[in-house]
C-alpha cells in the first residue's frame, strides 16, 4: 500500500507540477508588453487628433472654458 501511493505522489510531483510553471513562464512579460503597445496606440491616436484637423483647436477651446469658469468663481 505504502508503494502504491509513494508511485501516485511521484507521479504526481512529476506530471502536474512542471507543466503547470513551464504554460505560465513569461506570460506576464508578454501581457505587460501589449498592454504598453495599446497605451502607446492611444497615445499617438491623441497627439494625432491633438495637432491635426480640429484638435488643437478644441483643446484650447476648453482650456479656455476651464480658466474662465474658474476665475468667474474667484472673489
Amino acid at each position: 500500500m505504502t508503494q502504491i501511493c509513494q508511485r501516485m505522489y511521484i507521479y504526481f510531483l512529476t506530471f502536474t507540477l512542471p507543466t503547470n510553471i513551464e504554460r505560465d513562464s513569461g506570460q506576464a512579460t508578454s501581457e505587460y508588453a501589449l498592454v504598453m503597445l495599446a497605451a502607446a496606440l492611444i497615445a499617438l491616436l491623441v497627439i494625432a487628433w491633438a495637432t491635426g484637423g480640429g484638435g488643437a483647436g478644441k483643446i484650447g477651446q476648453l482650456f479656455d472654458r476651464v480658466i474662465d469658469s474658474v476665475t468667474s468663481k474667484l472673489p
